[in-house]
């Protein structure tokens, strides 16, 4: 503690330094000595560099005169030098854990760089990355969490914040200093995506674009017309005439669904917008209280159904290899997300073309949300914790990180630089699709991980040929007894 005249202040545990308490008396000392105080803010802010050591503790003691520190004499001292920079002697700096979803690959060391960045951006903090592999990752999330063993800094997809909420498996970044600005130049849809009951609790370096990537060279061949504005974009019966084409002309699977993904999130984001252009849903999104009559319902049977019948026509490869039906020519469409773009680009050149989701029923639909980060409730040191997410929100690291995965830009600074999204870009409709209303939030509530759960099962099982609106009819009643198990109150 810190008692400077009348005022008295809390030693920061969080930041488990003396310069913490040297920090407040110097904001405590605004008021009294501002010229003092202007003098060493530079210092404070990290930019030591431009700052006389000398004066700059000279300085500070004049203003934290008369302020009785509960502590020894050495480590006051220790203090104030630290701030000045002036340290004789090596400190442990502030480590700051960070988990997030990656396998080996480029996506993975572009957060390698970016940690190597902030740590040699600054000398407070030292942060920790953790890379988690993605089929895994929420359940070692999960039995962190029963432990209180959660890293400070932690990432997880969009519609799962509202079940962090509900767990208290992260807080609010708006009670955090330093994060104030987190979230003003960010997308609206990353926004919402991270807001609840007008509180901050996560942000995105990027948002995800969901069409249909396409070889130009293989449609033009089978005659097939190629849409390139939203405008333009196939209804469901131009859709499988376009497959018909393109399996009589020889392509042995037209449509790349990446079943190869297996059953998870892939299902839900990847399929619900087929259901949700039809007029289905994954749950009644009045109250979230049930599915029944949204994800079993007529609409949602009929997108099913077709996507079965699409398998059963043989438009469709249920079970791939691998992962490059489309790359080797053994499909001309897939229908696939943001990630896979410079892979594909890499393989065929112009020939890649994107192309708007189909209107498979009354209008247009297409995923959105993506992978976002939030500060766990375990983090003894949340400032820190906000200090990296404010550098990973820097438009320099999401460009490392958006340069690689294809992904949308996540704050409106870091879009403008990237010009693959410009009108005539190769990336512009994953843009326009976002911006022009196209996109669907997956369900805003805490019992998405149900939700998702039983959607990705039902179509599991539909793809290898069981009853459609058997499958949805479990789903439906296991979402619903979930719910009724579990009440949560964290609705949007």
């Amino acid at each position: 503690m810190l008692r400077t005249k009348e005022r008295i202040f809390q030693w920061d545990p969080v930041l488990g330094r003396l310069e913490a308490g040297v920090v407040d008396a110097l904001r405590f000392s605004r008021i009294e000595n501002p010229k003092r105080f202007d003098y060493v803010k530079s210092a404070l802010d990290g930019d030591r560099s431009r700052v006389d050591r000398r004066v700059c503790a000279a300085n500070i003691l004049t203003i934290t005169r008369g302020v009785q520190m509960l502590t020894t004499r050495s480590w006051a001292l220790g203090g104030v030098l630290l701030v000045c920079g002036v340290v004789p002697y090596a400190y442990a700096q502030d480590v700051i854990t960070m988990w997030v979803h990656s396998g080996p690959g480029s996506e993975r060391e572009a957060y390698v760089a970016s940690i190597k960045a902030f740590n040699e951006s600054q000398t407070i903090y030292k942060a920790e990355l953790i890379t988690q592999p993605e089929g895994q990752y929420e359940n070692r999330v999960e039995e962190a969490a029963k432990s209180n063993q959660l890293p400070c800094v932690l990432d997880f997809d969009g519609p799962f914040v509202y079940n962090y909420i509900a767990t208290k498996k992260i807080v609010p970044l708006d009670d955090i200093p330093d994060s104030v600005a987190l979230g003003v130049d960010m997308l609206p849809s990353l926004l919402r995506q991270g807001t609840y009951k007008k509180q901050l609790y996560s942000v995105g370096q990027y948002d995800s674009g969901l069409a249909i990537w396409a070889n130009r060279k293989l449609l033009n061949s089978a005659g097939v017309r190629i849409p390139v504005r939203l405008t333009e974009a196939w209804s469901l019966s131009e859709f499988e005439e376009v497959l018909r084409k393109l399996k009589d002309s020889g392509v042995p699977y037209p449509l790349d669904m990446k079943f190869n993904y297996g059953l998870g999130e892939w299902m839900t984001y990847g399929i619900s917008p087929i259901v949700q252009s039809m007029g289905g849903d994954l749950i009644n999104r009045n109250g979230f209280v049930s599915a029944q009559g949204a994800i079993n319902g007529p609409a949602a049977v009929a997108a099913l159904t077709a996507v079965q019948r699409w398998v059963k026509a043989g438009y469709v490869n249920p079970t791939p290899k691998g992962d490059d039906d489309f790359i080797k020519g053994r499909s001309a469409l897939s229908y696939v997300g943001h990630w896979t773009y410079r892979e594909y680009k890499k393989a065929l050149g112009n020939d890649l073309v994107l192309i708007p989701m189909p209107r498979f029923g009354h209008r247009q639909v297409t995923g959105a949300g993506s992978w976002n980060f939030g500060i766990s409730a375990n983090c003894q040191n949340r400032r820190g914790a906000a200090k990296l997410l404010t550098h990973l929100m820097k438009p320099e690291e999401i460009t490392r990180v958006t340069a690689i995965n294809g992904a949308i830009p996540g704050t409106f600074t870091a879009l403008m630089r990237n010009h693959a999204f410009d009108y005539g870009g190769p990336l512009h409709i994953y843009y326009q699709q976002l911006s022009e209303g196209v996109a669907e939030v997956r369900p805003e509530t805490a019992a998405y991980p149900a939700i998702t759960a039983a959607f990705s099962r039902a179509v599991g099982r539909i793809v290898y040929g069981a009853d459609v609106k058997r499958s949805l009819d479990t789903a439906a009643q296991t979402i619903d007894r979930y719910i009724a198990q579990n009440p949560s109150g964290t609705e949007q």
